[in-house]
């Protein structure tokens, strides 16, 4: 299993759940794993993680899809977008809660500008 860095608060924590658990299904059916994962998806949830860390949105973050800025670099935005489109589906039968609330998630408004010093991150180091 993997061992997130507990630096995430809040629905920032359940959203990395929610990914950690979209990740587990690719890498076991993609690359053959049975415990854990592979050294490529154990490195794509490192940089997820960084990611909604440092998203500037913090707790008030709209799903990445909807989210006017793109943090993500082209290659690892190219494989989450992989991953969560072969496990969106398969979520239902394996995490339903999550699942749900990850599409409830998704039917919220986008807020218009994050607000200054919001980030996960920022709460984190004060």
């Amino acid at each position: 299993m993997y061992q997130t860095k507990d630096i995430l608060i809040g629905e920032l924590a359940t959203e990395f759940k929610t990914v950690v658990a979209m990740v587990h299904i690719y890498c076991n059916d993609h690359h053959g794993t049975v415990k854990g994962l592979c050294a490529d998806c154990t490195e794509l949830l490192d940089y997820a993680e960084t990611r909604l860390d440092r998203c500037p949105y913090g707790e008030a973050k709209p799903t990445c899809n909807k989210c006017p800025i793109h943090c993500y670099k082209p290659e690892p935005k190219e494989q989450m977008r992989l991953v969560m489109r072969y496990s969106g589906p398969r979520m239902l039968l394996k995490h339903p809660i999550l699942a749900i609330r990850h599409l409830l998630h998704e039917r919220r408004t986008v807020p218009a500008k994050p607000l200054p010093n919001a980030s996960n991150r920022h709460k984190r180091l004060k």
